[in-house]
């Protein structure tokens, strides 16, 4: 049997690193701790989406730096690629941080508020309200399953 500390710390860190531009998935993780029906669904469903949302803020964080960096030749994303997500964002503006919970799209989405000065109190209710949503969602098919 896994302990409560290591099992709430380890979906904390898993559900960071998955918020964050780093490619992982955290639904696996929580799935997996809801199937052992050890833990309460409530408290491993806030865990991974404070994690979540805490990854999501680095990624803010680094989309307020990045642009001092653009005339770099190691920028990892050129001027048009910027300039189009810039472009998006405009034309869509901060509802999009709705969909920060979608895969692929929704890690650059929070660098690209981050880019484009979506001020944080705005940006993280919006993914919080996402990424709850999403945990939610994995939360009861999950524990469908289980009966």
């Amino acid at each position: 049997m896994i302990s409560g500390l290591a099992a709430y710390g380890g979906l904390f860190l898993v559900a960071l690193a998955a918020g964050s531009i780093l490619p992982m998935q955290s639904e696996a993780a929580l799935a997996g701790l809801l199937l052992t029906t050890e833990f309460s669904p409530v408290a491993l469903v806030l865990v991974a989406t404070v994690g979540n949302v805490a990854g999501s803020g680095i990624n803010w964080l680094l989309g307020r730096g990045v642009e001092r960096f653009r005339d770099r030749r190691w920028f990892p994303v050129s001027e048009p690629m910027l300039e189009r997500a810039k472009s998006w964002y405009h034309r869509y503006g901060r509802w999009s941080l709705l969909l920060s919970w979608v895969p692929v799209i929704g890690d650059p989405l929070t660098v690209v508020a981050g880019v484009m000065r979506e001020p944080f109190s705005t940006f993280i209710v919006l993914v919080a309200i996402a990424k709850l949503a999403r945990y939610i969602a994995v939360a009861a098919i999950t524990l469908n399953l289980i009966g």
